[in-house]
């Protein structure tokens, strides 16, 4: 089925356009989660290291079962935090994956080049640098852990300097970080994925293929494709392969196209405003919408239209985004980021190769990685520098880049199940994320600053 696809006039000024652009939205609700998983963070480490700390360790392994007739499951309360609850962050990451891809900084091949080619630098790198202190050794499986970048803390990072740094600087360094989680989901299906029952993944298979016709068929009905997703995500937990990745896959399958296109909307608000006719005796008072079917049935029918024209895909994000960003990434934070200290000889621990591994992957690897690789694109003309953008702002950016929090803490459980490998892979990347983190600041405030004396030296 075709849209009927009308010429529709928009807004062509900057306060306009800012309307309709999803990225300021979405940066907005980055930084304050940001905010919020380092208090999650630090909370988590204090917890684990205070005198109550048993009680951490016995809520995370806390065993929670789960039966319906003969089957059942039984998964332990971190478990279920990080193959259930992140699953709904890894369906929201492929949201905005997709929609990048279809309408955003990656829709277009010269929008997308640099940012995606700057994140397969940023992923290649520290891999190496990884496997340079651990090939060969029992911890070479952690290689992928360096990789990530977390787009909460980096983007939360760059909100201090505000307008400092050019707008079109934050929208790099969300689409880099948007195809950097991208590149940890094809790593974690392919790399982190163990022994597979086929029997389950057939099933998952065909779960995606139901909701892949649904979307075809122009079926928007948002109830459907949370139970196929549910189906999706019990077959993909019995397979093997690692359940949030059912969330990418049914985001991907999740309806762009909305009932209603743009000018539809348009002439049937015009519409219901025409009709409706304001009576004097009704008043301007709040229990008028009470006394008088006219404003209510007016209210319910524009609540309709803009329900029409808003996409599935739209939808779910805008309901799940403060979820997942407020209270599911704390929750995981919290579940996880606990680097148990007692015991720990800090020299020798940060001294392992999985820490030092780790920890320089996110700090060297990372912003080597991004500034080489997109340097090299555009030399070759693959790609250009985005509008208003240095260099200077990209290596700022890129070493923002080497703070990977929450993908990195996931792949980490995923690489190692030793409580002692665990710590130093949390040294590693707490450290390399906290250093990451004020390198990335305090370069870009000696840049801003360096700016603003050479302007004052013109003037």
């Amino acid at each position: 089925m075709k849209e009927n696809n009308e010429h529709i006039h928009l807004p062509e000024g900057p306060e306009d356009i800012r309307i309709f652009q999803p990225s300021q939205w979405f940066f907005s609700k980055e930084v304050s989660s940001g905010i919020l998983l380092l208090f999650a963070s630090l909370t988590a480490i204090i917890w684990a290291n205070s005198t109550i700390a048993e009680t951490y360790h016995h809520i995370l392994h806390a065993d929670i079962s789960i039966s319906v007739g003969d089957y059942h499951l039984s998964r332990t309360f971190v478990h279920w935090i990080n193959d259930g609850l992140m699953t709904l962050f890894f369906f929201t990451v492929g949201l905005e994956i997709k929609r990048e891809i279809l309408a955003g900084e990656l829709s277009s091949p010269k929008l997308a080049m640099f940012p995606i080619i700057a994140a397969i630098g940023g992923m290649i790198v520290p891999g190496l640098i990884y496997m340079a202190f651990n090939h060969g050794t029992p911890y070479a499986g952690g290689w992928g852990i360096p990789v990530a970048t977390d787009i909460a803390f980096s983007l939360g990072a760059l909100a201090i300097f505000g307008k400092k740094v050019p707008f079109s600087l934050r929208i790099f360094l969300t689409a880099f970080a948007i195809a950097d989680d991208l590149g940890g989901v094809i790593i974690i299906a392919f790399f982190y994925t163990k022994g597979i029952i086929w029997k389950y993944l057939l099933i998952s298979a065909v779960s995606v293929l139901v909701l892949a016709l649904a979307n075809m068929l122009w079926i928007r009905w948002i109830p459907f494709y949370v139970l196929m997703g549910f189906i999706t995500w019990l077959a993909m937990m019995g397979s093997g392969v690692h359940p949030t990745i059912a969330g990418v896959l049914v985001a991907l399958c999740t309806p762009v196209r909305s009932r209603y296109n743009i000018g539809r909307f348009v002439r049937e608000v015009k519409s219901i405003m025409d009709n409706f006719r304001h009576n004097e005796e009704i008043g301007d008072y709040w229990y008028s919408i009470l006394m008088s079917h006219t404003p209510l049935r007016t209210v319910h029918s524009l609540a309709s239209a803009c329900r029409k024209v808003e996409t599935p895909l739209q939808r779910l994000e805008h309901i799940l985004h403060p979820w997942v960003a407020f209270l599911i990434l704390p929750i995981f934070a919290l579940a996880n980021a606990g680097l148990t200290m007692e015991g720990m000889s800090l020299a020798e621990a940060a001294a392992h190769p999985v820490t030092l591994g780790i920890g320089l992957g996110l700090l060297v690897g990372k912003p080597v990685g991004v500034l080489l690789f997109s340097y090299l694109a555009t030399k070759t003309g693959l790609a250009s520098l985005p509008e208003g953008v240095r260099w200077s702002h990209i290596a700022g950016a890129a070493m923002l880049g080497g703070i990977g929090f929450t993908i990195s803490l996931f792949i980490s459980g995923l690489s190692f199940s030793s409580p002692e490998l665990l710590n130093y892979s949390k040294l590693g990347i707490l450290g390399g994320s906290a250093l990451s983190g004020i390198a990335g600041i305090l370069f870009l405030t000696y840049d801003y600053i360096r700016d603003l004396k050479k302007w004052h030296w013109f003037s």
